[in-house]
């Protein structure tokens, strides 16, 4: 019952988290701006002051409900039998507007979706965003992790086995988990590159390759990074399937995570099941991140079959928690265009915390630890290694008397490093 309810708790953790994440970004990307700003405009009698321009200039928000709202009023048209009956209850000015803003009552013989949107008005919230806080916040975030593992491999070295290799291996994972574990990994590293040639390519690559050398770059990226994706979620199915009840916590995670699995102390081997207390957190950040990347991903790929945050803004208003968070109430009506930038941005919010996630995960798994990437290259690990490690898990093995051990022959055999 106490695992049950831990598990409970760090679901609730995660959820909350992400929530907030997600409200705080369809805030800053559909922000009202009546909410930032407070102007008194009788002096000009509801149109823009001059405290307007000036934060125009500087690049700061300005509220523009004086605009979007003044689009005219049917009710205060002239009779049609009056002299100016022709001319409907909207000027000029204000029929742009209402373009501008897309409220106009547009039709057109076009059956295509968003055809009577003229006007794309959220566009430059959602490119200075792109070209940004996302830009800038996502790529020192992985340069950030990066520089910290490498301090780590200064300070501590690479993990070893500090009883020495037995010689003696075991079998880890069975071909089908590691075929699940590369489906999973090779498509998340196509779709990492394919996807910062995306974000990144005009201002990385352009200087470099110039126009055309990026335009094939860029045209395949979209290529790999498109198809890709179904074995992404391929990867990500089997994965899920295979190991999540291996996944759930227990109260032996709590001791790992006190003693940081004994990362830092080359004596301290806590004790820990098939999968310590680090991997469950790369497991379900895996499995959480990786569903809402597959989500967002979707949603870009069919557009128009597929939106999903108009529907998530209602869920979410109707919990209260944007008002309770101070935000206010998400819109609930978005153009196909908005649902795009949302998908969008979202996606790639996602995408660069799960590629931080995983750029620890492959040092450990690689050059970090002595041995470790046995356990997904052959399938086969270190006797002694698994005991230091996963110590647990080897006494189950051993009390179901299903441990199988490979002992190196007399002619040449050779220890698993």
């Amino acid at each position: 019952m106490a695992e049950r309810n831990s598990s409970g708790f760090g679901w609730f953790v995660i959820v909350f988290a992400a929530l907030f994440v997600f409200v705080g970004l369809a805030s800053v990307l559909t922000v009202d701006d009546a909410q930032q700003q407070e102007v008194a405009r009788a002096e000009t009698g509801g149109a823009q002051t001059l405290e307007d321009i000036l934060r125009r200039q500087a690049g700061e928000p300005v509220d523009n409900a004086f605009r979007s709202t003044a689009t005219g009023d049917p009710n205060l048209a002239a009779p049609l039998t009056g002299p100016l009956g022709t001319l409907g209850g909207a000027s000029d000015p204000e029929l742009w507007r209402a373009a501008r803003f897309g409220s106009a009552d547009a039709t057109t013989q076009v059956r295509s979706p968003a055809a009577t949107l003229l006007i794309q008005d959220s566009g430059m919230a959602w490119l200075e965003f792109r070209e940004g806080p996302l830009s800038r916040w996502g790529g020192l975030a992985m340069l950030g992790m990066v520089g910290l593992l490498v301090l780590f491999y200064l300070g501590r070295g690479r993990i070893m086995v500090d009883g020495g290799l037995a010689g003696i291996t075991i079998e880890r994972f069975k071909p089908i988990e590691r075929l699940g574990h590369w489906i999973l990994a090779g498509s998340f590293i196509l779709l990492g590159i394919t996807g910062l040639v995306s974000l990144f390519g005009r201002k990385g690559l352009i200087p470099w390759i110039g126009h055309e050398g990026y335009s094939v770059i860029a045209t395949w990226s979209k290529y790999i990074h498109n198809n890709v994706s179904w074995a992404f979620m391929l990867g990500l199915i089997m994965v899920f399937v295979m190991w999540v009840v291996h996944n759930i916590p227990s109260k032996h995670d709590i001791r790992w995570f006190k003693e940081a699995g004994g990362l830092f102390s080359p004596d301290k081997h806590p004790p820990a099941k098939k999968f310590n207390g680090g991997q469950k957190l790369i497991f379900w950040g895996t499995i959480v991140l990786g569903a809402s990347i597959s989500a967002s991903g979707l949603s870009l790929l069919f557009p128009f079959e597929m939106p999903m945050f108009a529907k998530t803004f209602a869920l979410i208003n109707a919990t209260g928690v944007p008002n309770l968070l101070g935000f206010g109430p998400l819109p609930e009506v978005l153009t196909p265009h908005a649902e795009m930038q949302l998908a969008q941005a979202w996606h790639a919010i996602v995408s660069f915390a799960m590629m931080v996630m995983i750029i620890a995960h492959i040092y450990i798994g690689s050059v970090g630890m002595q041995g470790a990437y046995d356990a997904m290259g052959t399938g086969q690990v270190d006797l002694q290694w698994a005991k230091e490690h996963h110590s647990l898990w080897v006494e189950e093995e051993q009390a179901k008397g299903t441990l199988r051990t490979n002992q190196p022959s007399v002619t040449g055999g050779q220890p698993a490093e």
